[in-house]
């Protein structure tokens, strides 16, 4: 049974056409996936569903009725619920009182908390949540307790059509299964999902039909078992997914060792052994726990090696924290841009001038380390990156995911640094994106960085790496050559068991 159905979308702003007569539906209980670009126009249509947006052309129906929606409650009224990527609750209210925020029960003209919570409590029970109740306050949740509170919010309005905004965005991999069992719980109940995702794993795992967006068209609505990734790939970025990865190195264009680590370890990492030659990308791979993360920030002195040695273009350091990684030559790109990498309210030029003008300071500057040579513009620098943006004026928190990871590369070329780590490159950027960062990362490492890469993804490092190390409870279980299997890749990962509490 179709329980939504979009026919002839259109909407503009300012004159410019962003929606051209796009149709989309979703059948009870079905898991529909719509994958694009950052700017196809994927917001802007489930906007346009959720009643944030009027479009100007088109109809909805919601169980074969023809419905119109000027505001959000509207659409929540007609059974639409979203889940954006960004959560909304409030830290210091219990999970009873975000699911009912602004709809609180009343009884005698007093909020009625005890149906509130119960009302929670039966939700969370049909949903096999237990690991906390209707009145944990919010700060105590993870971020997978968080995405739960805002699924039962949407079904505490009795929604039929549930869109999921890139929920695995922010959670880690043990993380993600349970996701994967929620939604398909949620279907089973037979609720229609609109599942919109970057990661073209999930949608395979989970999707029955996946819709295609490109230029504010619907280029196909394909059948998920009826087809494959390179093809999904090609529709919405017009390449073949072999041409996601650029070539690897000559092993005649590797230069010289530009970082060594000898028997390193700290709370949390141990036996540390690795080597990173100039014009080299080098892999990180291994499951959550495994230490990737701990390794980078050892590297950049975020969480210092207490034992062994480290060399960088031959002079012993081992840094005690990022000041003395930095003026030493190494940089790291982690991964959560967003906490650790911008300052998202101000602009390109100023996020771009952040550890230039920093290391510049008199307070962060060494009297005894010569400054570096003189920083290239700034335009220089981000043409350098081919960022996509208004202006260097622009605040960075409207760029899209791929531009903002772009501004954060982009701040540490202009230091300069020798040694580049990526924690994560790509993570929460489209297809297209992850192509040209996979281009700039090569690109970096033609002109003479040691790139050190530690991702999550398998593809992403088989296809980027020269060399893949592989980590498992805290230590470097294995070196393989470029173009390992996943199964080469695991079987080293799987070696032992994760430490409890290791960092990712």
């Amino acid at each position: 049974m179709t329980l939504l159905s979009m026919v002839g979308i259109s909407k503009g702003f300012l004159g410019v056409r962003v929606l051209h007569d796009v149709d989309l539906d979703v059948e009870s209980g079905e898991v529909h996936a719509v994958v694009g670009e950052n700017g196809a126009g994927k917001s802007t249509l489930m906007k346009t569903l959720a009643g944030v947006h009027t479009p100007d052309t088109g109809t909805i129906t919601v169980d074969g009725v023809p419905v119109t929606f000027a505001h959000p409650a509207q659409a929540q009224a007609a059974g639409i619920g979203i889940i954006h990527q960004e959560f909304t609750l409030l830290p210091d209210r219990t999970v009873a009182e975000n699911v009912f925020l602004g709809r609180e029960p009343t009884r005698r003209g007093l909020v009625d908390r005890a149906a509130m919570e119960r009302r929670t409590a039966r939700l969370l029970a049909e949903l096999d949540e237990t690991s906390f109740g209707p009145r944990t306050p919010a700060r105590r949740l993870s971020v997978a307790q968080q995405q739960v509170v805002e699924i039962v919010k949407a079904l505490s309005t009795d929604a039929r059509v549930l869109i999921m905004d890139e929920p695995t965005a922010a959670l880690a991999d043990h993380e993600v299964e349970k996701l994967y069992a929620l939604v398909r719980r949620l279907a089973g109940r037979g609720l229609g999902i609109l599942y919109i995702s970057h990661r073209l794993r999930e949608v395979f795992d989970l999707s029955a039909r996946v819709t295609v967006i490109k230029d504010g068209r619907r280029v196909a609505t394909l059948a998920t078992a009826d087809t494959r990734e390179d093809h999904i790939v090609r529709l919405m970025v017009g390449r073949e997914l072999g041409a996601y990865y650029p070539p690897r190195a000559d092993p005649a264009d590797v230069g010289d060792v530009r970082l060594a680590v000898r028997n390193a370890g700290n709370a949390k990492l141990a036996d540390i052994d690795l080597e990173l030659r100039a014009g080299q990308v080098v892999g990180i791979a291994g499951l959550q726990g495994s230490g990737r993360t701990s390794l980078a920030r050892a590297l950049f002195g975020a969480t210092p090696f207490a034992t062994g040695t480290m060399r960088v273009d031959g002079r012993d350091l081992r840094p005690r924290n990022p000041r003395q990684a930095i003026r030493a030559g190494i940089a790291l790109v982690g991964e959560d841009r967003k906490a650790e990498g911008l300052a998202l309210r101000q602009s390109v030029r100023d996020n771009t001038m952040l550890v230039e003008r920093a290391m510049s300071s008199r307070l962060l500057r060494s009297p005894r380390t010569p400054r570096s040579p003189r920083t290239p513009p700034v335009a220089d620098l981000l043409d350098r990156v081919a960022l996509r943006a208004r202006g260097e004026d622009q605040q960075v928190r409207y760029l899209s995911g791929g531009n903002q990871q772009k501004v954060v590369i982009a701040k540490w070329l202009g230091v300069r640094p020798g040694v580049l780590v990526f924690d994560e490159p790509t993570r929460g950027v489209d297809v297209g994106a992850k192509a040209a960062i996979h281009d700039l990362v090569r690109e970096l490492a033609r002109d003479g960085m040691a790139v050190l890469m530690v991702s999550s993804e398998l593809p992403e490092v088989i296809g980027m790496s020269d060399r893949v190390l592989v980590m498992s409870e805290g230590r470097i279980a294995g070196e393989l050559p470029a173009g390992p299997t996943e199964e080469e890749i695991m079987r080293l990962a799987t070696a032992g068991r994760p430490p409890t509490g290791a960092a990712a």
